[in-house]
């Protein structure tokens, strides 16, 4: 497998430095986000208990972002998310928002896909500067999330269920 494809190692020392097992360096929690956001998936352990962190430095990371005013997550989500830890949505509520980012990532996926294929205007000097800077929009509006991904059912299958 690849090294890229698995997922980066990141130890926590007791002195709650983060480390890079594959550069062999210390790196912040915005170096982490930078290496999610290039696609790359991160597993943080602690060093001393084996414990997997990342679910906790991936909460962090976000926090961080909505301190600084980059406001991702509306008000009535965070609100739907706290509500769903003390119901029975909590078991629901994990499996639907997975769906809900999964269609998310193929949509922008299907919509990228068109625009280079279908379009006749691809042919155009600097549409693919254009579509490059559309691509840049949507993982800045979605904060990396949406790397390549499914491009959903085939144009032919969209026309037989009209």
């Amino acid at each position: 497998m690849p090294e890229s494809d698995k997922p980066l190692l990141i130890k926590r020392y007791a002195s709650r430095r983060l480390y890079n097992t594959e550069t062999s360096d210390y790196v912040t929690l915005e170096d982490i986000a930078a290496f999610i956001r290039q696609g790359r998936d991160v597993q943080i352990v602690d060093l001393k208990s084996g414990d997997d962190l990342t679910r906790q430095y991936l909460l962090q990371i976000i926090a961080e972002h909505e301190a600084k005013g980059e406001n991702v997550l509306p008000t009535d989500v965070l609100t739907t998310l706290v509500r769903s830890y003390t119901t029975q949505a909590a078991t629901v509520v994990p499996q639907f928002l997975a769906a809900s980012f999964e269609m998310l990532r193929e949509g922008q996926s299907k919509m990228m896909e068109q625009m280079t294929k279908a379009n006749p205007m691809a042919k155009l000097p600097g549409f693919e500067a254009m579509r490059a800077q559309q691509e840049a929009f949507f993982k800045a509006m979605t904060g990396g999330l949406m790397p390549g991904g499914s491009s959903g059912p085939a144009k032919d299958e969209d026309e037989k269920k009209k």
